[in-house]
């Protein structure tokens, strides 16, 4: 076989990857989602869906944990280890050049001097190449694999980002909640202070039982008794908000004391096709990414049924004197090609390629899954977020009817038309629907939050691309 002729068969077996070629699989969807939502394109990817509410201080605390949460400083550096195996990877496809030298020094033996010296000195120093001729694609899959796995890292970066986006937002709403519900309780305190002295001024005129007073003071003790409840909440609101951002627990209760009303209206949540969702959601593209890593493993595992050849090399000097290195005979050069064949070990050689084939195949079932899972919570969070609007609107109106009714209850109670009771009852009415007010509100607007999560509605990680 003439050079040129070896030279052409390999670079047609340099371009062989033994093993399956990857291919996206497609993903069917839907073509749209069948919850009611509002209409419209999904404009940006990384849509910051916090700056709809306009309120500066949640756009700082959101900031700051895309900046300094410490959950993502850990993904960050799994994202640079993975880097880091890639170009491991990709530089075992090239050439190694390694440097060495020695000097050794040796007293024979009588038996061993025969004649000559009793001592020998001996100096080398050279220059070792190394290729492994990746004829079959083993370094060029594992190079597939380790890309792959960067991309996923990476792809888990930025769900960690959609994840703690939300867990701050909904933290923050539901802070805010709870000083409204704090607020409302100690409104309906006042109240039922109010009551209270008006049903013991009758009690002291006559005109009320001793019952009527003990029970207008026991109403008073359960609404007063909730406060300790809603405010201890409320800290660990806000010791949660200083943890996400990285800071201490107590780092910012100067600043989320003061009372901040709920938005009083959500941004128009904007929604895609449920395959531009699942093109779009960072889980996804990490299974995927998975997928294909798992893919290009098993190509790697078959290499193993082809002769695996490395070409070495040496140049460097031998001699007796170091100042002798490198000097006319004491050159010392040489080339080999060595071959490393597993075949012969078939059984375990096919062993390792029916479990890379396994695991390719709990890789596609993984994919497969996250995608179902993806359109299921998205569902859920359109009907969740659709019903909770009907549910605020509905309460908002018994709301306003029971204010009335406590109102009228206690206007008839003072003229002594009505006994106490209808006062009580017309009062726990109102403390209640007040409350599941404002609980329903907080839903509303935590439940607008996990739609855009489920969207993938929050910045991407500004990541190198591979």
């Amino acid at each position: 076989m003439t050079r040129s002729s070896m030279l052409a068969a390999f670079l047609l077996l340099s371009g062989c990857a033994v093993g399956p070629d990857y291919q996206v699989p497609e993903t069917p969807a839907p073509a749209h989602f069948q919850a009611p939502h509002d209409g419209g394109a999904f404009a940006d990817v990384e849509q910051q869906f916090w700056q709809g509410f306009d309120d500066p201080l949640l756009s700082e605390l959101l900031n700051l944990t895309l900046a300094d949460n410490l959950d993502l400083q850990v993904a960050l550096a799994r994202y640079e280890r993975s880097a880091a195996l890639l170009y491991g990877a990709r530089r075992e496809q090239w050439p190694s050049l390694t440097a060495s030298a020695a000097g050794a020094e040796q007293h024979l033996s009588a038996v061993e001097q025969l004649g000559g010296p009793e001592r020998v000195e001996r100096y080398q120093a050279g220059l070792n190449a190394s290729w492994e001729l990746d004829l079959f694609g083993r370094l060029r899959r594992a190079s597939e694999s380790q890309a792959a796995e960067l991309q996923a890292t990476g792809a888990d970066l930025a769900a960690l980002q959609v994840v703690l986006a939300g867990q701050v937002a909904n933290t923050y709403f539901n802070m805010r909640g709870l000083q409204q519900r704090l607020q409302v309780a100690n409104q309906n305190v006042t109240l039922q202070e109010e009551t209270l002295a008006i049903v013991t001024a009758r009690a002291d005129a006559g005109r009320a039982t001793e019952f009527d007073k003990v029970r207008a003071r026991a109403q008073l003790a359960r609404t007063r008794a909730a406060l300790p409840e809603l405010e201890a909440a409320l800290r660990a609101d806000m010791h949660r908000l200083a943890v996400l951002t990285g800071q201490p627990p107590v780092a910012l209760l100067e600043r989320l004391v003061p009372l901040k009303p709920l938005p009083g209206s959500v941004p128009v949540i904007p929604v895609d096709s449920p395959g531009d969702v699942l093109r779009r959601r960072p889980d996804i593209i990490a299974a995927e990414r998975r997928l294909a890593a798992a893919t290009a493993r098993i190509g790697i595992a078959t290499a193993d049924l082809y002769p695996r050849f490395t070409l070495s090399g040496l140049l460097g000097s031998v001699a007796a004197e170091p100042g002798d290195l490198f000097q006319g005979a004491s050159e010392s050069r040489q080339v080999a090609l060595g071959v490393d064949w597993t075949f012969l070990d078939y059984g375990k050689v096919r062993a390792r390629i029916d479990a890379r084939d396994a695991e390719g195949q709990a890789a596609l079932a993984s994919y497969q899954q996250a995608v179902l899972a993806a359109l299921e919570e998205t569902e859920n969070r359109l009907v969740r977020y659709q019903q909770l609007q009907t549910r605020v609107s509905r309460l908002a109106s018994a709301s306003e009817d029971a204010r009335q009714a406590a109102a009228l209850a206690r206007t008839r109670y003072e003229r002594g038309f009505i006994g106490y009771f209808e006062v009580l009852d017309a009062e726990q009415e109102l403390t209640e629907i007040r409350d599941a007010e404002v609980r329903s509100r907080t839903d509303q607007v935590k439940a607008m939050v996990d739609v855009y999560r489920a969207l993938a509605g929050a910045p991407a990680p500004a990541v190198p691309k591979t």
